[in-house]
C-alpha cells in the first residue's frame, strides 16, 4: 500500500463523528432520519461522505445531537480540503509516465524545472511549466495542435513530442519578458535592410542586435535550446498580436543561421496570423507552397536572385566568394551557401568561410 492509499484510508470523514454520537446517544441511523426529516439512505450518504454536510444540515445536527453548527463546518470542510489534496496526489501519481515524454534534464540545466528526482513534485512543476491543470490539456494544446495524428500514435515518437511541446512552451514563457510595441509591418521591413548589415559584418553580439532591432518594430525573438529528437531549426507564429520567431542553432553555422530567420520573417510578411510554422520538425504537417514561397524571400533577401547570371566564373576560389559577397555587400557564407544549394560548389569546399554560430550564452542571459 502507497502512502497516499495509507492516507486515504485514515482520513476521517464527519460521518465518523455522526455515528460516534449516535453510539453515546444510542440512537439508530433510521431515527436520526426520522427527526431530521430524510430518508435513511440520505443519511447513509451523509455519514459516508457522499452527501457533504451543508449549513442547513449543520443546524439539524445541532438540534438533534446537541453539538454546534460551527463544529460541523469546520470538520466537513477540513474533511473536503484533506480529501481533494488526496484525490489531487493520486491524480499527479498518474501522470508519472507523462514524464518519460519530457525533456527533464535539458529543462533543468536551464533552470525551468527545479526538482531533483521523477516524482510529484516535478510532475506538478511540468504542469506549471506548461500552464496547464493535466497532461490531457497539454496534450489537446500543444501535442494534438502541432502534431499529425500518425506522429502521436507512434510510442517511438513520444519524446520527441514532448521535447516539441517544450520547445514552443519556451517562446511562450520567454516572449512575456520582451517589451513589445504593437507589430509595425511598415517598419520591420524597413529594419530588415539594418539587419542585412548584421548579416555582412556578422558582429559577435549580432544574436543581441538582432533581437533588439527587431522588437523595435513589435517582433519578438527567442532564441531556444535544443532538445531531444526534434531538429527544430526555426518556428514563427503570433502570439498576442505580436509575431514571435523562435531561433536554435542547430547548424552552428551564420549561412543557416540567416537563412531560417528570413525565412519565418517571409511567414509573416506572406502568410495568415493564424498559421504556425514549425521548421525541420518531422512530426508537423507543413504546407509545402507557403514553405516554398517563404524559401524564395529568404533567397531574395539574402542575395540578389539573379545574381548568378552576372557570374562568369565556373570554378570558384574562395577569393572569388569574397569578392561576389563585398559586391552584394552580403557575408561570403552566403554566397557560399547559395552556390552549394545550386550544386557549382561541393558543401566540403570553403567551410572556413562560414562562421561559427553557437547561442547557448545568449540563451542563458536571455532566461535571467
Amino acid at each position: 500500500m502507497t502512502i497516499i492509499q495509507d492516507e486515504r484510508e485514515l482520513l476521517s470523514k464527519p460521518g465518523d463523528t455522526i455515528l460516534e454520537t449516535l453510539e453515546e446517544l444510542r440512537m439508530s441511523q433510521a431515527e436520526l432520519a426520522k427527526r431530521m426529516g430524510k430518508t435513511p439512505s440520505k443519511i447513509n450518504d451523509l455519514i459516508s461522505g457522499k452527501e457533504p454536510i451543508t449549513i442547513g444540515t449543520g443546524i439539524q445536527l445541532e438540534k438533534i445531537l446537541g453539538i454546534a453548527t460551527q463544529f460541523w463546518m469546520n470538520r466537513e470542510t477540513l474533511y473536503r480540503e484533506q480529501l481533494s489534496r488526496i484525490q489531487q496526489e493520486e491524480a499527479l501519481e498518474e501522470c508519472l509516465d507523462w514524464l518519460k515524454q519530457q525533456p527533464i534534464k535539458q529543462l533543468k540545466e536551464y533552470g525551468y524545472i527545479n526538482s531533483e528526482k521523477v516524482g510529484i513534485p516535478m510532475v506538478e512543476e511540468f504542469l506549471k511549466f506548461y500552464a496547464v491543470d493535466s497532461p490531457k490539456q497539454w496534450e489537446e494544446i500543444y501535442a494534438v495542435e502541432y502534431a499529425s495524428t500518425s506522429f502521436r500514435r507512434s510510442k517511438d515518437h513520444a519524446v520527441a513530442i514532448g521535447s516539441m511541446t517544450a520547445w514552443l512552451r519556451i517562446g511562450e514563457i520567454e516572449i512575456r519578458k520582451i517589451e513589445l510595441p504593437e507589430f509595425d509591418k511598415s517598419k520591420f521591413k524597413k529594419t530588415l535592410e539594418s539587419i542585412l548589415v548584421l548579416v555582412e559584418k556578422h558582429p559577435e553580439d549580432f544574436a543581441i542586435q538582432l533581437k533588439e532591432l527587431a522588437r523595435l518594430s513589435g517582433v519578438a525573438i527567442v532564441y531556444t535550446i535544443g532538445l531531444p529528437n526534434t531538429s527544430i531549426s526555426g518556428a514563427v507564429r503570433w502570439i498576442g498580436g505580436n509575431p514571435l520567431i523562435q531561433l536554435t542553432d542547430r547548424y552552428k553555422t551564420n549561412d543557416q543561421f540567416w537563412f531560417t530567420f528570413f525565412h519565418e520573417v517571409g511567414h509573416i510578411f506572406l502568410h495568415g496570423k493564424k498559421d504556425v510554422f514549425i521548421e525541420q520538425f518531422e512530426g508537423y504537417d507543413l504546407d509545402e507552397g507557403k514553405e516554398n514561397e517563404a524559401n524564395n524571400f529568404a533567397a531574395n533577401w539574402l542575395l540578389a536572385e539573379n545574381f548568378i547570371d552576372s557570374l562568369l566564373v565556373k570554378e570558384f576560389t574562395q577569393r572569388d566568394i569574397r569578392l561576389i559577397a563585398a559586391q552584394y555587400k552580403t557575408h561570403p557564407a552566403i554566397v557560399l551557401g547559395r552556390l552549394q544549394k545550386l550544386d557549382l560548389v561541393k558543401y566540403s569546399f570553403g567551410n572556413d568561410l562560414k562562421m561559427k554560430v553557437i547561442l547557448d550564452n545568449v540563451i542563458k542571459l536571455q532566461r535571467k
